[in-house]
């Protein structure tokens, strides 16, 4: 606990939280003796927690863009693909508690479950700390991997601006194909590649089919636009304005 705290960059004045938040519901069900409860609950106030820090963020340092594109990147900051790397990132796929059928089908690299027991943990420091302790803690995860930008805007879902990049040029709809499909069905590794009128345009790996095609579709579109272009997460980037 000492450890997770120290990552986390906040020290619980009641432990007890943080203990029912990494408290996966297979745990829980297995040794209802042991535990204080699951941490669904936790889940469920997080979620409304990580979307209010998310919109305070994003208007403070993005003052110049529109609701529209604010609204692109609180998405693209709170998708369960973003929370699942976060999770990650603090190791709380090591330090949850998860019973032993699911931890043995591979549950701790489930996106869902990493995703829900990071909203888990920062509906725990709302509930420890108040606004103020949860919005540090958003705050700092968010400002490593979204920096102030001036005079820029917001594309959300690589996959659907190269679709409309490549019909304003004439040209039809790009097609995905899975190249190769590997590993169990908890860690599959997909190989998609991105074509248009046969030409293959970009080929890319994922963890899903969905994850594969949006990494090769950034792919593509990063080497049409090169350095004007700066992925955020696999689910947005941002792109020059022209003056």
């Amino acid at each position: 606990m000492p450890s997770l705290q120290k990552r986390l960059g906040y020290v619980f004045k009641n432990p007890d939280l943080l203990t029912r938040a990494l408290t996966h519901s297979s745990y829980a069900n297995e040794r209802p003796e042991e535990c204080l409860g699951d941490n669904e609950l936790l889940e469920f106030l997080g979620d409304s927690v990580v979307g209010l820090a998310a919109a305070d963020f994003f208007f403070g340092v993005y003052p110049h863009l529109g609701e529209g594109e604010l609204s692109k990147l609180k998405s693209a900051s709170s998708s369960t693909l973003s929370l699942a790397d976060f999770a990650r990132d603090l190791r709380l796929d090591k330090a949850m508690l998860m019973g032993r059928g699911e931890d043995k089908s591979g549950g701790r690299k489930k996106k869902t479950i990493l995703a829900g027991v990071f909203e888990a943990v920062v509906g725990a420091i709302y509930l420890d700390g108040g606004c103020e302790a949860s919005g540090a803690f958003m705050k700092r995860l968010l400002s490593s991997s979204f920096k102030p930008i001036r005079r820029e805007f917001v594309i959300n879902n690589p996959k659907s601006a190269l679709q409309e990049m490549l019909q304003k040029s004439g040209r039809p709809a790009p097609v995905y194909r899975t190249v190769t499909e590997k590993g169990p069905d908890h860690e599959k590794l997909f190989v998609v590649e991105v074509v248009a009128e046969g030409e293959v345009l970009a080929k890319a790996k994922g963890r899903s089919r969905k994850n594969a095609e949006q990494n090769a579709a950034q792919k593509a579109l990063k080497a049409v636009h090169g350095r004007k272009m700066k992925v955020l997460s696999p689910e947005s980037f941002i792109i020059e304005k022209k003056d």
